[in-house]
């Protein structure tokens, strides 16, 4: 019985009627439960992500292989003779076979090194170590202006809804997940950079650089968060114990934001884990609209260039960021609800 259902319980006693003496509960039994199979849990779901990475890994060297161009002839140029082709590609180590250079690969993924960089001609692995903290600083603005944003407005689109209002920001809402990042970050620097110019339209070079980069991310993230708050807030105010506890006299915000907030807090977070996971794989479009330095724009320059080594330590760390993200989203579940057990499912 989680502490939403003691509520109720204790709301739907007949008034004047005598409290029962309190009973153990699982819910009193939930700290020590999953304080025992955390460990368990956490193994497990690191072996998953482990292997989960190893498997992206390995897809990423073959399809990198499988695409059409050279990285030696991007090297070289359209110049270049035959003779230094077959130079650069030695150096590379792109003469040897396809099963070899998955044996030389998985050998330095091991010790963390992926070889160097083409482009750059420093490891590879430190490149993108060096480009991450402008992305993480990004994503982790845009996540956390998408809730305070989305989670109010959902819940106030929930508490009108079926009305004109509602409508207007179903509308507001609706363009704004129509929207292509690349519009909307033009728009922005149109407006705010161009024809009043508050705020830098690229690069990175003060703290006010990340205003428009942030607000062009959250904008698709607030419309799509909003709506799912919407929908599950909605379907918990119809819920049998929140009309009990209306009846009892309740508090309206404490019906909003105790107990059906707290219902809807896990499809919510999980949609907010999974948006964060995939900002921190690299907001491709906006870090080359803003000509942000971080990851996406890096992607992007690898791939031009064919460097396979670059393209394949950037995959390495945005994988582990994923994939440590999902699991820590996963280890908030009990925490929002008790019922849950780790590597169990919900229980009664």
């Amino acid at each position: 019985m989680t502490q939403h259902a003691a509520d109720t319980a204790f709301a739907a006693q007949p008034a004047g009627s005598a409290s029962p003496a309190p009973r153990r509960t699982p819910t009193s039994r939930v700290p020590r439960v999953l304080t025992a199979a955390m460990p368990r849990y956490v193994a497990k779901r690191l072996a998953q992500s482990a292997l989960a990475v190893f498997l992206t890994l390995t897809t990423v060297f073959v399809l990198i292989r499988m695409a059409p161009g050279d990285p030696a002839y991007s090297m070289a140029g359209p110049l270049a003779s035959t003779e230094d082709l077959a130079r650069i590609r030695a150096d590379m180590g792109l003469d040897q076979s396809v099963f070899t250079q998955y044996l030389l690969y998985l050998r330095g993924l091991l010790h963390l090194d992926l070889g160097t960089s083409y482009s750059f001609q420093a490891p590879a692995f430190d490149v993108v170590l060096a480009r991450l903290p402008y992305t993480i600083t990004l994503s982790v603005a845009a996540i956390v202006l998408t809730t305070l944003v989305a989670i109010p407005l959902g819940v106030w689109m929930a508490r009108r809804a079926d009305t004109r209002r509602e409508l207007g920001a179903n509308v507001v809402t609706i363009a704004g997940q129509s929207m292509p990042d690349f519009w909307t970050g033009l728009m922005l620097i149109t407006v705010f950079a161009v024809l009043i110019p508050i705020f830098p339209a690229a690069g990175f070079t003060t703290w006010s650089s990340l205003v428009l980069p942030t607000v062009t991310v959250a904008v698709l993230q607030i419309a799509l968060i909003s709506r799912m708050v919407r929908r599950e807030m909605v379907g918990a105010f119809s819920s049998p114990y929140m009309t009990v506890a209306r009846s009892r006299g309740v508090p309206e915000r404490e019906l909003i934001w105790r107990y059906a907030l707290r219902n809807s807090a896990i499809p919510v977070l999980t949609a907010l884990g999974t948006r964060f996971a995939s900002m921190l794989n690299g907001v491709v479009v906006v870090e080359v609209v803003f000509a942000w330095p971080g990851v996406g724009s890096l992607v992007v320059r690898a791939l031009e260039t064919r460097d396979y080594p670059l393209i394949q330590a950037t995959v390495l760390v945005t994988a582990v960021l994923a994939v440590l993200v999902q699991l820590l989203v996963d280890l908030c579940y009990p925490l929002l609800d008790p019922r849950v057990r780790l590597g169990k499912g919900t229980t009664k």
